[in-house]
């Protein structure tokens, strides 16, 4: 009977078919009733020859026929390899692939894991957070970690991308600050890595601006990363009272329009294009002044995940990188809860994990805790087979009511299976910690940590890479010289 039964795996489903299909139709609503501003006179064009309407304010209304032909010819995965080009993995499609966690992301300033002094986050920041990112075991891409404040900005994005690609061979995610630098970083990654439409291990990210525009920066890029045959993640980022309506229901809905508008701009600059979608959907605390994620983020990114989901389309979403001031209790909370939700849900990507402060401050105490989180998270996302009960009646009948399992052929075979329970925190009893003065767990969590950067290393092909690329700047700055 039990090797009939299906193995038992907790899930998380938010949305029912009849809620997805509303929200889809108020989303085509807001898309053919409200439009999108469009700043770019090129991407306007794009959308009037295909049937769009355009006035004077540059909205264009985008009708239902043209986002129900972009649904079509949108790929419904997408395969990601790494800067060997070895396959790392496939996002979307099915069976649902396991949830993707990255590092980053543009972070201003970076905390000492042992000290939690901050400072300004430098080169050698992003060389230090690559190769922990390369380090640690269950992140499987590293998007752009930090700005680098000690390189002037015309250069900075090229430099910080060089760092990223010499320390570690992950898949990364790009984003470029500077938008005239874009085509030159591309330029850059191709030129160590060599080309990337075939084997793509480097993803652009773009994204709108809410509400409801297409900027002519994000345009300009989608269509440079998509005339090069590369996948693209165009995600948009909300704040509930502020950009979004403060409702969940006029959230998500208006989020799904320019994710719906986003995708129908990509496959009219070129169709087939592969692309990720997916949303950022914060709260702005109007007593604060700050932005955050709470609960209803979290529950608002499943739904999301479950829209994309319906529409065939592989789907990127939050990371936990906001609450906190570095790796305290603070930060623990929306780390558990995003990492477990996202693995049980349909989430795609989890791009972004590493940052507090809502991601102006980078921190590798963070990053390593996060990767214990998810560590445990995806013991729990397997659930349990019901076909592992073969004999096991047999042995409670033998041990008997007050009996036990310590000898138990069962308990022979499996106890060395089990998985570790912690790697960062000893089980120690009430006395010996005492004995030990008493520790805070943060103190375990900065020894480990500091203990996994002495023993980092860079890649093989670092210092080659570093050359090839600080010639290939040197080159394009003495061409940019006036």
């Amino acid at each position: 009977m039990a090797d009939q039964l299906p193995d038992v795996l907790p899930r998380i489903n938010v949305l029912a078919q009849e809620q997805i299909e509303y929200i889809h139709a108020q989303s085509l609503e807001i898309l053919s009733s409200v439009g999108v501003r469009v700043d770019s006179a090129r991407a306007r064009d794009i959308f009037v020859k295909a049937g769009c309407k355009s006035n004077s304010d540059n909205i264009v209304n985008i009708p239902a026929d043209l986002v129900a032909g972009a649904l079509q010819s949108a790929p419904s995965f997408v395969d990601i390899y790494n800067r060997l080009g070895q396959h790392a993995f496939r996002l979307g499609g099915l069976p649902k692939s396991p949830t993707r966690f990255g590092v980053g992301v543009t972070n201003l300033y970076y905390q000492d894991p042992t000290t939690d002094m901050v400072e300004p986050f430098t080169r050698k920041h992003m060389e230090i957070s690559a190769r922990l990112s390369q380090s640690l075991s269950y992140f499987d891409f590293v998007s752009t970690i930090g700005i680098l404040q000690d390189i002037s900005p015309k250069i900075a994005d090229l430099y910080g991308s060089l760092e990223m690609t010499a320390n570690t061979i992950k898949p990364l995610v790009l984003l470029v600050s500077e938008e005239q630098d874009f085509p030159a970083v591309l330029d850059l990654v191709e030129h160590l890595t060599g080309e990337m439409s075939t084997q793509p291990f480097a993803i652009p990210y773009l994204n709108p601006l809410s509400p409801l525009i297409l900027n002519e920066g994000t345009t300009d890029k989608m269509v440079t990363a998509i005339e090069r045959g590369l996948p693209i993640i165009f995600s948009n980022y909300g704040m509930s009272g502020a950009s979004t309506p403060i409702t969940a229901a006029g959230t998500i809905a208006l989020q799904n329009a320019e994710l719906l508008a986003g995708l129908v701009f990509s496959q009219l600059v070129k169709e087939g294009t592969p692309i990720i979608l997916g949303s950022f959907p914060a709260t702005f605390d109007m007593k604060d002044m700050v932005n955050r994620y709470t609960p209803q983020s979290l529950v608002l990114n499943l739904a999301c995940a479950e829209l994309m989901a319906f529409y065939g389309l592989p789907h990127c979403g939050t990371s936990a990188n906001g609450n906190g001031w570095g790796a305290d209790l603070f930060a623990s909370d929306l780390h558990w809860m995003n990492h477990l939700t996202s693995c049980l849900g349909k989430v795609g990507l989890a791009p972004f994990v590493g940052g507090s402060f809502f991601s102006v401050v980078f921190s590798p105490a963070i990053l390593v805790y996060a990767n214990e989180v998810i560590r445990k998270v995806r013991i729990f996302e397997k659930g349990f087979s019901l076909m592992d009960d073969s004999g096991i009646l047999e042995e409670i009948k033998s041990a008997g009511p007050g009996g036990n399992f310590l000898t138990a052929e069962s308990t022979i075979k499996n106890c060395r299976k089990l998985p570790q329970d912690d790697v960062v925190w000893p089980h120690i009893r009430l006395e010996k910690w005492q004995s030990r003065g008493c520790p805070k767990a943060e103190e375990f969590l900065r020894q480990y940590t500091a203990q996994i950067m002495e023993n980092m290393s860079a890649p093989e092909d670092h210092d080659e890479l570093i050359e090839k690329g600080e010639r290939f700047i040197d080159q394009l700055r003495s061409v940019r010289k006036p």
